[in-house]
């Protein structure tokens, strides 16, 4: 007859089968202390730059050590990340406005910005921010560029010692394989110059150039349509963040969001999402990011790390608890 287990054995095997999955869920992000990020965002057009905002101030793994505004009308942009943050919980995170300049887009989400609503009379520089941060903290920050790059392009020409102290840059820009509407089936649509490399060619042949470590998420992996079953459960959760969306949502007046810029945070934090190989890009006077690998010289080493493929799902999986979340 088999020898029952001593009571201090059930005790200590039941110990053993409770904290078990305890152990083998605390990844890294959970351990480590969270990235320093400045995100550097044209909020207020397209809808994406609001959902990657969401997403980062949903990410533990993040510090976010302020974000500042570019192109066209970044006063109106500050002030409304101002309300999205105070009304997110978050009036603690800085807003810098980049340089103003002559508008090119429309400001679709202008009335939010403009409502009055913890708006603030001014904001610092963005690019004596940005740099003012890499100084304090040199080799911690990662930079999040999801809009065009002038705040990035001043920085290079204002201080480029500075700027190479950031530890990386992640950029939502860039067209590789695959142009705007190509979603990877159907009619393929060739390389087309991207928004964010085209506002600003110069600034982006900089960053290229710049010799910091660059990740780059093109149109190849970020064109990823939040539909209306994901809108709608989004939507209905009630929370300070997804009303904020709503809201920027209506007003951005179209039916279905693409979720461009999004994957730059969704990367930052887990990277499988997009897989990223080494490439040498070139920018082209007309905008086009191509891949030029060129002559066996140093000059033609890899200058960026290059996602060409994701899966919506997995994004969608990993995007929608993080936002949805009270």
């Amino acid at each position: 007859m088999p020898k029952r287990p001593s009571r201090l054995t059930v005790v200590l095997l039941c110990t053993i089968l409770i904290s078990a999955p305890a152990n083998r869920a605390q990844s890294p992000a959970t351990s480590a202390s969270p990235e320093k990020v400045i995100i550097d965002t044209d909020i207020g057009d397209d809808i994406d730059d609001a959902f990657a905002v969401a997403l980062a101030l949903r990410s533990p793994e993040l510090q976010i050590l302020g974000i500042t505004t570019t192109f066209g009308d970044t006063e109106t942009r500050a002030k409304l990340l101002d309300r999205f943050l105070a009304e997110s919980g978050r009036p603690d995170i800085p807003v810098a406005a980049g340089a103003p300049m002559p508008p090119k887009s429309n400001l679709t989400q202008r009335r939010y910005a403009e409502s009055g609503h913890f708006g603030k009379p001014s904001h610092p520089g963005a690019v004596a921010f940005l740099l003012d941060q890499i100084r304090h903290n040199p080799g911690q920050i990662t930079l999040i560029a999801i809009g065009p790059l002038m705040n990035v392009g001043a920085a290079i020409d204002k201080d480029p010692a500075s700027f190479r102290k950031l530890k990386r840059v992640i950029l939502m820009g860039g067209s590789i394989k695959r142009g705007y509407g190509d979603l990877g089936f159907g009619q393929p649509a060739p390389p087309q110059p991207e928004w964010n490399i085209l506002n600003d060619i110069a600034s982006a042949q900089k960053l290229f150039g710049a010799g910091v470590p660059l990740f780059v998420m093109p149109l190849d992996a970020t064109q990823l349509k939040l539909d209306e079953v994901k809108r709608a459960y989004l939507f209905s959760q009630g929370t300070s963040i997804t009303d904020a969306l709503t809201v920027l949502y209506h007003q951005w007046g179209q039916e279905t969001p693409t979720l461009f810029d999004p994957m730059t945070i969704a990367f930052l934090v887990n990277p499988a999402l997009c897989p990223t190989q080494p490439m040498h890009i070139r920018v082209d006077e007309k905008g086009f990011t191509r891949n030029d690998p060129g002559p066996s010289s140093a000059s033609s080493s890899p200058n960026a790390q290059v996602c060409l493929d994701s899966n919506p799902d997995a994004f969608f999986r990993f995007l929608i608890p993080r936002i949805a979340a009270p």
